[in-house]
This record gives C-alpha cells, sequence and structure tokens, in this order.
C-alpha cells in the first residue's frame, strides 16, 4: 500500500513534466520537419561538387565543362526564384512545400536515370524550380511555425540542416558516388530520402494560409529599400568569389594539394562540420554583435581564400583553412538572412527570393569564373582569384553596407 502511495505521488509530481516535454517537442516538429527538408535540398544543390570528376568521367566531358551543370543550375534558380514567388504568393503554406518537395524527389530520379549530359542538365531544371521556391519560404516559414519568441533559433536550426548536409550528405553522398557511380546518389541519397522528407512533412505540418500580403506594386518600393539593395549587391561580389573557389574545390584538393579520396571526404565534411558550431555561436551571440558578424563573416572568406593555394601544402593546413572558410561562410548565409527578415517584415517571402536568386546569380558566376581559370592560368589560381573577388566585398562592407544597416536600425528604434 506504501509502495502504491510512493507510485501515485512520483506519477503526480513527474507528470506535467513529461507533458511539458512532450508539448515542447510537438511544438518543434514543424521546424525539424522543415529542417530535414533544407538537409535534403542543401545535400542535392551542393553534391555535384563532390562528384563532379565522376561525372564528366562518365559523359567524357571535360570537368569545367560538367561544371556548366553548377552554373545553369544556380542561374535559373536565379531566374525563376522571384516569378515563382509572386505566382505562388498566395498559396496556402502546407500544400506549397508538399507540391515543391514531391518536384525536387521526381526531378532527382530523373537525374539519376539521364541517358546523356544534356538530360541531366534538363531534370536538374525542375530540381531549380523546386530549390527558388523552397529557399524562398522555407525561413519565414520556420520563423512563423516556431514556439512564440523562439524565430532566432528556428532560422538556427534550419541553417544548422543546411550545415548537416555539408557533414553528412556530401561526403556520403560522394563515398557512395565513388563506390558505385554518381547516379545511385542521385537515386538513393537524395531522391529516396526525399521522399521520406515529404511523409515527414505531411504528418507534421499543419495547413497554414499564407501571410504574404505582398503584391507586385509593392515591389518597386521593396527593392529600393536601400539596406536590402546593400545586402544583394554584397551577396552577389561575396558569393561569386566563393564559388570561383569552391565550385572546383574537389579536384583542387586532389591535383594541388595532393590528397587522396578518403581525405578529401573529411576536409569536406570538416567544412559542413563547423557550421554547427557557428550556429551555435549565431544563436547566442548574433543580436547583440550584428556589426562585429558581417565583417567577420566577409573578411574571413576573402582571407580563407587567398589562403588556398598555401594552406594546400599539408594535409592539416589544408584541413584547417576548410574550417575556417566554413565557419565564415556559415556566418554569411545566417547574418545576410536574418537582416534580410529583419528589414523586410511586410514583404519578406519576396525579398527572399530576390535574395536567393541573388545568391543564385552569384554561384553561377563564380562557377563560370572558376572554370575559365582552371581552363586559362589554371587550377590551382581559383583561390586567389576567388580572393581578389572576396576583397573588394569586404571593402564594400565596411564603407557602405554596415553603415547603411546601422542608420536603417537607429531609424527603426526611434
Amino acid at each position: 500500500m506504501r509502495n502504491s502511495n510512493i507510485r501515485d505521488t512520483a506519477a503526480k509530481r513527474f507528470s506535467p513534466a513529461v507533458n511539458s516535454l512532450k508539448h515542447s517537442i510537438g511544438e518543434w516538429l514543424p521546424v525539424i520537419a522543415l529542417t530535414c527538408s533544407a538537409f535534403i535540398f542543401n545535400t542535392s544543390e551542393f553534391i555535384p561538387i563532390g562528384l563532379l570528376s565522376d561525372t564528366a568521367a562518365d559523359f567524357r566531358i571535360s570537368e569545367s565543362h560538367a561544371g556548366i551543370m553548377i552554373t545553369v543550375y544556380a542561374w535559373a534558380v536565379a531566374l525563376t526564384s522571384l516569378p515563382l514567388m509572386l505566382i505562388f504568393a498566395k498559396t496556402e503554406s502546407r500544400r506549397l512545400v508538399l507540391g515543391i518537395v514531391t518536384l525536387f524527389a521526381a526531378s532527382h530520379i530523373l537525374s539519376g536515370i539521364a541517358p546523356d549530359f544534356h538530360m541531366l542538365m534538363l531534370s536538374r531544371m525542375g530540381v531549380a524550380c523546386a530549390h527558388a521556391i523552397f529557399w524562398s519560404i522555407v525561413t519565414p516559414l520556420a520563423v512563423r511555425v516556431a514556439p512564440a519568441g523562439k524565430g532566432s533559433t528556428a532560422l538556427s536550426i534550419v541553417v544548422a540542416g543546411s550545415s548537416i548536409a555539408l557533414i553528412v550528405g556530401l561526403p556520403l553522398g560522394r563515398a557512395i558516388g565513388i563506390a558505385v557511380g554518381w547516379r545511385v546518389t542521385f537515386l538513393i541519397i537524395i531522391a529516396a530520402i526525399a521522399f521520406g522528407v515529404l511523409g515527414l512533412l505531411a504528418a507534421v505540418l499543419k495547413k497554414s494560409p499564407s501571410d504574404n500580403n505582398f503584391s507586385l506594386r509593392k515591389l518597386p518600393a521593396l527593392i529600393k529599400t536601400p539596406s536590402l539593395w546593400g545586402i544583394y549587391l554584397l551577396t552577389l561580389v561575396a558569393i561569386s568569389g566563393h564559388f570561383t573557389a569552391y565550385s572546383y574545390i574537389e579536384p583542387f584538393l586532389s591535383r594541388i594539394a595532393g590528397l587522396g579520396n578518403n581525405a578529401i571526404t573529411v576536409v569536406l565534411t570538416l567544412f559542413g562540420a563547423v557550421g554547427l558550431v557557428g550556429s551555435f555561436i549565431f544563436s547566442r551571440h548574433y543580436n547583440n554583435n550584428v556589426e562585429t558578424f558581417f565583417k567577420m563573416a566577409v573578411a574571413g572568406l576573402c582571407f580563407c581564400l587567398l589562403m588556398l593555394l598555401p594552406a594546400s601544402c599539408t594535409e592539416w593546413s589544408a584541413f584547417l583553412q576548410c574550417m575556417l572558410w566554413g565557419l565564415s561562410i556559415n556566418f554569411f548565409n545566417l547574418s545576410f538572412q536574418s537582416e534580410i527578415i529583419r528589414h523586410a517584415p511586410q514583404g519578406t517571402a519576396v525579398a527572399m527570393s530576390i535574395y536567393s536568386g541573388i545568391y543564385n546569380v552569384g554561384i553561377g558566376t563564380g562557377a563560370l569564373v572558376g572554370g575559365s581559370v582552371c581552363d586559362g592560368i589554371g587550377i590551382r589560381y581559383i583561390g586567389y582569384v576567388g580572393g581578389a573577388i572576396a576583397l573588394a566585398a569586404v571593402i564594400y562592407c565596411i564603407r557602405h553596407v554596415v553603415p547603411v544597416l546601422r542608420r536603417a536600425t537607429a531609424g527603426a528604434e526611434i
């Protein structure tokens, strides 16, 4: 009898805590599902970089020719982001997300069975359309479905999903691609997992009418916002510099740094792994150190690009350089997305679609410049060329963007 009373007392004492924990986990499930989506989308975006040499060999084309796939994909995203976002701006959020992921998964099946490079490019256009809408809505939606007052944490979690794609998705996809072929990576690692994520989203996302009351008439005013223009232009320059080198990092590490397949996989893993550390630091310290994060991200990116060739002299220096590089680009992505949400509260989805488009113009431009460098002066110089472009971004950031953001923030507080 006494034991029964003790059990009843314990049950009464811990029951509220257990119920609270269940409730807390339930509140975060939509954010977790969107994070899984971010993981698979980012894996898809960057997996061609890890398998560039194998894809080129399969279709009997040069690596710079295969790199056009990265450029065309990125430019397709850039061209379709804003038009598609305006077309689907009023679509109910759950329905839109499920449709996007379905298109994404189906397009990867086509990629896996593509008989030639042109069909592969065509299938990647389907992925690009899904990508264009997804990255326009995922961060605003994550902030909206997160528990009250946890928007910054939700943003960090979603971006952490992107980092995990670099830690797990890209290296695993590369390892499988090397072992049994790049096609299996598209079919199993991406398409199959995407259908699993689709089921998760269908289970946990509730119907949510779009909160986007943005119309085409408001677009000129949004575009003319000085703080957004500064962020957009800085993004274009900095990301062009970044992808001048990053698009060809796999053949660079193999040919110039002399690393084997396993070591390259480790480097790519470390590049993404530090993103988790960056997300944690961001969630704790960003709100009180906005300018510091901006300057640190852009300057760090420039430094790492300029040090790419010198750091390739030893395996350990290459590891350390790529870790710092990964941390810098993580700070860049988090900081810039956060400021867009802050400075475009009435048109966040459209502002993010413009950002996504410009970001992908940078990816495509960087990949194109990097390919030209490889065919011209040589792949060993991609870091110096990318670093020179990023240096222009550093100057623009310090002299223009940071002061504009400072004034915009001060004006909002008055």
